[in-house]
């Protein structure tokens, strides 16, 4: 049993896309409605503004330069920008969604994962709690079943986990003008340009130019990955400690394993 770290973020992606499915919320409504006001310092007007769609998105708005990105304490949460005018990697919003989703729902978050993806997929794991952030662990067998479910279009041994195919087709495509590699909570490849966590600055080329142009990714820290290829029907899951220091960033890390598997390819 291994941490996803944020390689979860694109198992609440699918999550939030099937209670949007059920009829429990809206990605295109506000935050507050689900978990109420004064969930940021932000004034109310410029609150009311971000909806779940920028959490998936990366495009809340809210400072992700304060102290601790990670806090989700209304008091870390400020003002920087309204919500859709600014993309940044910032932890915090993303959580929150974990709130959305129970609170929409009526259900814990963790179990309405169980019963709605990880069970239907023949998953293990568990989401634990530590500090501010929501972690999942599961074996790599489990970590390449889900990157497998996304292959299929959310589909398990004929059984449609997500049957919402405009919604997934969303999730691994541009979701945005600010950066054309993300989708809703997931990194793609093959784009004219794409940013990176912790910079505002726009690169040039594709996040991964040793993979196929098609391949969408899940990134986490520490080089916690799901590559799912449409191409050639690959999915390649990679789990363990962090790699060297020079590879902080996992799409770096990421395309150095690419290089080595187009020599076996």
């Amino acid at each position: 049993m291994w941490y996803w770290a944020s390689a979860a973020k694109t198992l609440t992606a699918m999550l939030t896309g099937i209670a949007q499915e059920e009829g429990y919320l809206s990605i295109d409504s506000s935050v507050s409605k689900y978990i109420g006001v004064g969930w940021t310092s932000c004034p109310p007007v410029k609150e009311s503004l971000i909806k779940v769609r920028n959490q998936l998105t990366m495009t809340t708005g809210l400072n992700d330069a304060v102290a601790d990105p990670y806090c989700t304490l209304p008091s870390c949460l400020t003002y920087k920008a309204d919500a859709g005018s600014r993309w940044a990697y910032h932890n915090a919003p993303y959580t929150i969604i974990d709130q959305v989703i129970s609170k929409a729902t009526g259900i814990d978050f963790s179990t309405y994962f169980y019963t709605r993806i990880r069970n239907k997929a023949g998953m293990d794991g568990v989401w634990l709690t530590l500090d501010y952030n929501n972690l999942y662990f599961s074996s790599a067998r489990s970590m390449a079943k889900y990157g497998l479910l996304l292959q299929a279009g959310g589909i398990w041994d004929g059984l449609a986990v997500i049957n919402d195919s405009s919604y997934l087709n969303a999730m691994i495509n541009t979701s945005q003008d600010l950066n054309l590699s993300y989708g809703y909570l997931t990194w793609l490849n093959g784009k004219e340009t794409y940013r990176l966590p912790q910079s505002q600055f726009v690169f040039p080329g594709s996040l991964c130019p040793d993979a196929p142009d098609d391949m969408y990714a899940a990134m986490g820290k520490n080089g916690q990955l799901i590559n799912v290829v449409p191409s050639n029907g690959l999915v390649v899951v990679r789990m363990g400690d962090a790699p060297d220091n020079q590879y902080e960033l996992a799409s770096f890390f990421n395309n150095e394993i690419w290089k080595l598997l187009n020599e076996v390819i």
